[in-house]
């Protein structure tokens, strides 16, 4: 498997496609306040540093990766049993958007799956807004969802294309609002307008 998927593009997939493609195939990146918050409650979970809390191995920013899948990522936490079950948990600053975290979560036990050689039933959702651990099964109708996502994120990456920018009220709060343009990509017409008024303009 020849192109392999970031894990945390599934996340951003999920939520807009097109967010996807532009940090993923564009390389595109830009920080605005929610983002800079999102680094700053990550700090922690990024140091690598690892413990054992309440009887329960800690390991922090673990590298993961899919031979099987083509997905290779990084988990913020992985809780480690004393019987060696292995809990993945992620962390969220802010709310929760729909399933993308769960996808991103449950791609993430896929690997350690892989990995350990043995079923993972459930992790964690760690999101500030409600300041407690959600917990997500990883049922069959998550884990196939997971696995479309995987493909659909492959296919976009190797077209090289941006899909249509959806132009809703995620825009406001996105880090990518100026290079998505949403308000005149979600609009051929307007688009095609704008592009012969340039044309004129220049002949």
């Amino acid at each position: 498997m020849d192109t392999v998927v970031p894990i945390a593009a599934l996340e951003h997939h999920v939520y807009c496609p097109r967010q996807c493609a532009l940090i993923h195939v564009d390389g595109v990146w830009d920080d605005n306040p929610y983002t800079v918050r999102g680094i700053a409650g990550h700090a922690r979970v990024d140091s690598g540093a690892s413990r054992r809390e309440r009887g329960v191995t800690v390991l922090r920013s673990v590298p993961l990766w899919s031979e099987t899948l083509g997905l290779s990522g990084r988990s913020d936490v992985i809780e480690v049993s004393v019987r060696g079950d292995a809990t993945p948990v992620e962390y969220k600053m802010g709310a929760r958007h729909g399933h993308a975290g769960d996808v991103q979560l449950c791609a993430q036990a896929l690997c350690l799956e892989e990995m350990l050689g043995r079923p993972i039933s459930c992790g964690y959702l760690w999101v500030s807004a409600h300041r407690r651990r959600l917990c997500v099964v990883f049922d069959a109708e998550l884990r196939e969802l997971t696995i479309r996502t995987i493909a659909e994120v492959r296919r976009w990456l190797t077209s090289n294309a941006l899909p249509p920018a959806v132009s809703d009220a995620r825009c406001s709060r996105c880090q990518l609002l100026d290079h998505c343009q949403p308000e005149l990509s979600s609009r051929p017409d307007v688009v095609m307008q704008y592009l012969r008024e340039v044309v004129m303009c220049a002949s």
